[in-house]
């Protein structure tokens, strides 16, 4: 049996208890998944400066994001479809981080409902906006949120269309798909009890709560994918953000940049915060990794506003590198998902117990009492892009 230790480890399980096509959605990439390898080997890559002989016996990983306190510079990613990975994991989520002390962010195209999550918590929490051709239906969507309460909006800007998944394909996550794939898919499935019998049973997956009005065929993840690609407005522009701020009253966030240009567009129409951040891989391959462009886009735009990364966060030594170059908080995503589909809201609370005491050692390790001290002093080569070029040279 194994005893988890790392994030790592929570992958191992939830691998072992879901069905190769939900854990090959939740895992993959666009194309040949280059960006989504490059967004871990690059922040491997990224060096620590070692300090000593400093009073570290009380370390404080606090940090503050748009006002809001967190026990830990982090907050749970919005992830697509995540309760079919375990029963209402989105709800279980939201618990998690909310007795944890951090911020939860719901996807538009969720299983639990708006209106579930805010059930399930006392906080407020964030929400997740994609925009749709129907304007009439994301305005009812913006309204719905924050009549729940929900503080803060995800503008997800980086989906105009959606990256072509190869792992997605061979799964048979198609409308298209033939009939032996969808066999062999749905055999897989009851090859996995546990999860089917908790999940596909008990968890009714199928029904996405926030679009079931607008989607009412979105009923398994290759017509989702289908209703994505004909809903999903390519013709967004930085004017619709504008738009998005007559109705939203709260803090805007723009999830999605890897360029200090758009960055500064972002600031200018007046973003609260901006995430660097590539969609983990699964959009663009071959783009930059969020780690070797998050130094740029602060020089750029962090005076003006808070900057956040996702990307190949596993562990408290990775937040503590994206500290160090400037990011305010991460944004988790696949970890948080992995806790999730292991051991349900229990699973999420020990990833999060893990990458806090990963955190405080390797804070104590650098000679820094307080994560919000953090700075380019903690990395052993300030210019992290060039630290990153080199390594891998001397690795081919």
């Amino acid at each position: 049996m194994l005893i988890p230790a790392s994030v790592s480890d929570y992958q191992l399980l939830a691998k072992r208890r879901l069905p190769r096509q939900l854990f090959d959605l939740v895992e993959g990439g666009a194309y040949e998944e280059i960006t989504l390898a490059e967004n871990r080997a690059d922040i491997l890559a990224v060096r620590l400066r070692q300090r000593v002989m400093r009073d570290v016996s009380n370390i404080d990983t606090t940090a503050t994001v748009l006002g809001e306190k967190l026990a830990l510079p982090v907050i749970l990613a919005p992830i697509g479809a995540c309760g079919m990975v375990a029963r209402r994991a989105e709800a279980q989520g939201a618990r998690a981080a909310e007795a944890f002390g951090v911020p939860f962010c719901l996807s538009t195209v969720s299983i639990c409902p708006i209106e579930e999550v805010r059930q399930a918590t006392t906080a407020p929490f964030w929400f997740q906006l994609y925009m749709m051709r129907d304007r009439g239906y994301v305005r009812a969507l913006l309204e719905r949120a924050q009549a729940a309460g929900c503080s803060t909006l995800v503008f997800t800007v980086d989906l105009a269309v959606l990256g072509s998944r190869y792992r997605d394909v061979r799964n048979g996550v198609s409308p298209t798909a033939p009939l032996a794939a969808r066999i062999r898919t749905a055999w897989d499935m009851l090859r996995h009890p546990r999860w089917f019998f908790d999940v596909a049973i008990g968890g009714r997956p199928l029904l996405f709560g926030n679009i079931t009005d607008a989607a009412p065929l979105a009923r398994d993840l290759a017509h989702l994918k289908k209703w994505v690609d004909e809903q999903f407005d390519a013709s967004v522009t930085w004017r619709d953000i504008e738009w998005v701020r007559e109705i939203w009253k709260g803090p805007i966030v723009i999830k999605g940049l890897l360029d200090a240009e758009d960055a500064r567009a972002a600031a200018d129409v007046g973003a609260n915060a901006v995430v660097v951040s590539n969609h983990g891989g699964r959009q663009l391959d071959c783009a930059p990794s969020t780690i070797s462009m998050l130094p740029r886009i602060v020089d750029a735009v962090g005076d003006r506003v808070e900057v956040l990364m996702d990307g190949g966060i596993r562990s408290g030594q990775d937040i503590a590198k994206a500290m160090a170059l400037g990011a305010r908080a991460c944004l988790i995503g696949r970890a948080w998902v992995y806790g999730v589909a292991a051991r349900g809201e229990r699973g999420v609370t020990e990833v999060l117990d893990i990458l806090r005491r990963e955190l405080k050692v390797t804070l104590a390790l650098l000679g820094v009492k307080k994560i919000t001290e953090l700075d380019r002093n903690a990395i052993e080569s300030a210019d992290s892009h060039d630290r990153i070029s080199h390594a891998r040279q001397h690795s081919d």
